[in-house]
């Protein structure tokens, strides 16, 4: 908000606003996050194997990695199974599902730019 008194940006205020949109785009960077919280949300729980096919272009690794993270944030939830061979599933959590808004935000943004870039695109090429 600009302070009244000489119509600049007051930091503190800034930083207000602008801190808490930076932790947003930190527990969601990458190229994967957001497609696993999808995956999730939809299908609530996944063994890895079935995630990874889910995950279109993920590799194994990568897919660990991504699920250790979402997990420390807790927006997934491991649960090993006393199977033999063992087995885990993940589940998206409570606070997981929080983000539902948020991606669903993305996704009709996402569908509407693809609109517009496709149709200026081919008003281009006419």
């Amino acid at each position: 908000m600009k302070n009244e008194k000489n119509d600049v940006w007051d930091k503190s205020e800034c930083n207000g606003f602008i801190l808490p949109i930076r932790d947003a785009l930190q527990m969601f960077s990458g190229k994967w996050k957001i497609p696993i919280i999808s995956a999730l949300l939809f299908v609530g729980e996944s063994g890895f194997k079935e995630l990874e096919r889910m995950v279109m272009d993920i590799t194994p690794k990568m897919l660990s990695k991504e699920l250790k993270e979402l997990e420390t944030n807790l927006m997934v939830e491991r649960i090993v199974l006393d199977t033999r061979p063992v087995k885990v599933k993940y589940r998206i959590t409570e606070y997981g599902k929080s983000s539902q808004l948020v991606i669903d935000a993305l996704l009709q943004w996402g569908r509407k730019h693809r609109e517009k870039i496709m149709s200026e695109e081919e008003k281009e090429a006419v």
